[in-house]
């Protein structure tokens, strides 16, 4: 990066700035018109941070690999127009001799790392092919998928704002890693439209094609770069939808025989359908899932070294499901809460060990004030609420099972984080409710 790409950057934040704005205008919510413009200006001054860390700090796959690839691919173009071609060109037809670095061999025949590059290319034509003006391109993209997720949930708990603004526009890791040339930036906009589509679809039924036309895409972005968010998220959004529409049936024995005949069904039907991707899915197959965590441990414990990031449970784990359940604590708690400060070896994992204590320090204030029997009644009658928390569990489960390196957790984990966060916060509000009607069927009972 040079003087210049810093020089184009307030340009390039006032196109996005009256774009937004735009946008804005539609709102006649003040809390929405706020918690838009700041959610905007933090995405904005997070980029610097971000471009900066990726580019001098801690050089990775966003600088040498993405932006690297992706801009030289630009160039090939404005060469020779017909290098378009490789943009549509499947990744393991990619012509490695066309490589702007020899040591990015091999990653590029990969259709999820193809398809950042591809992004790169593309978003290049309006951002000249600088690092920097790139990076704000794609924060702005998880920008919109992260509001969306913050409207879904506002339109719900309008209440709760402040609380959403939290987890969802103000989180640190989240917002760090979703600011730039990085995969986590593209499927965090994924996420947010695919909620909000599936939303609209299957709730406020509005805008039926445009819903459906922005689940098919942003679904397809998100089943080829990461398919394991996709299979691990939505079973657990359909999960919300049965149970929503069960709680708006006033009769009790309606619910009790519907709510378990639709849930077993929708277990069923994704257990069928992920059956039969069994091949297709690969690595990410449910019959694959243990093996490749056995693999994934070995491989990061022969990388463990005291100058790396890389760390051990201190006990083998054989990749079978009795020890995956056995040790699912740990592991959930190692994907929230982990790295602790003293673990922290670097500056890139510093943000998330704070953030972690705070997280901790948070979940144990909830569940203490709560108490077990509100949190379990708080998941059983609020759908929302379960629909969060089984989706950032199993989800964190299976990272801090998969992933024993502390750089790669951090970044690994912000797809779940926003929504344990509100699962907290949801129990909380449930806990305040309860103890404000107690306190006035005490005063109902006094006069």
């Amino acid at each position: 990066m040079g003087i210049f790409e810093f020089a184009l950057f307030p340009f390039y934040v006032a196109i996005f700035f009256f774009i937004f704005k735009s946008f804005r205008k539609n709102y006649t919510d003040p809390v929405l018109k706020f918690y838009h413009l700041q959610g905007f200006w933090i995405k904005t001054l997070v980029v610097l941070v971000f471009a900066v860390f990726n580019w001098k700090i801690s050089i990775g796959d966003s600088f040498v690999l993405y932006q690297t690839e992706g801009k030289h691919l630009y160039d090939l173009i404005l060469k020779d127009s017909s290098n378009i071609k490789w943009i549509f060109t499947p990744a393991p037809d990619f012509d490695e001799s066309l490589l702007s670095n020899s040591w990015n061999k091999g990653y590029l025949l990969g259709e999820a790392n193809y398809m950042v590059v591809r992004f790169v290319t593309v978003f290049s034509f309006f951002t000249l092919g600088k690092y920097l003006i790139t990076n704000l391109v794609f924060s702005m993209l998880a920008f919109t998928g992260a509001w969306k997720l913050f409207l879904f949930f506002y339109e719900q708990y309008p209440h709760l704002h402040r609380k959403f603004a939290i987890a969802i526009l103000y989180l640190p890791t989240f917002v760090f890693w979703s600011s730039g040339v990085l995969k986590d930036s593209i499927c965090i906009a994924a996420i947010g439209w695919i909620t909000y589509s599936l939303y609209q679809l299957f709730v406020r039924k509005n805008d039926i094609v445009k819903s459906t036309f922005l689940l098919i895409l942003f679904g397809y972005f998100l089943w080829v770069i990461k398919p394991y968010i996709l299979i691990s998220y939505v079973p657990f959004f359909f999960l919300y939808l049965i149970l929503k529409n069960v709680n708006m049936v006033n009769s009790k024995a309606v619910k009790l025989v519907l709510a378990p005949v639709l849930i077993v069904g929708c277990v069923v039907a994704f257990s069928k359908i992920m059956t039969n991707l069994q091949e297709e899915m690969g690595q990410y197959a449910v019959g694959s899932i243990s093996k490749n965590m056995k693999s994934l441990n070995t491989a990061y414990e022969n990388q463990n070294t005291e100058g790396t990031s890389a760390f051990s449970y201190g006990v083998e784990f054989d990749g079978s499901v009795g020890q995956l359940v056995k040790m699912a604590p740990v592991f959930i708690s190692t994907t929230f809460f982990r790295p602790f400060l003293w673990e922290s070896k670097k500056l890139s994992t510093l943000l998330s060990s704070l953030e972690g204590l705070a997280l901790m320090v948070f979940t144990m204030i909830v569940f203490f004030k709560a108490g077990l029997k509100t949190v379990f009644q708080t998941l059983t009658k609020n759908p929302l609420a379960l629909y969060c928390f089984l989706f950032s569990m199993i989800f964190a489960l299976f990272v801090g099972a998969t992933t024993l390196n502390f750089g790669t957790l951090c970044r690994y984990k912000i797809p779940c984080m926003p929504f344990f966060v509100i699962s907290l916060f949801l129990i909380q509000d449930a806990t305040k409710q309860k103890k404000e009607n107690l306190l006035k069927n005490k005063q109902v009972v006094n006069v």
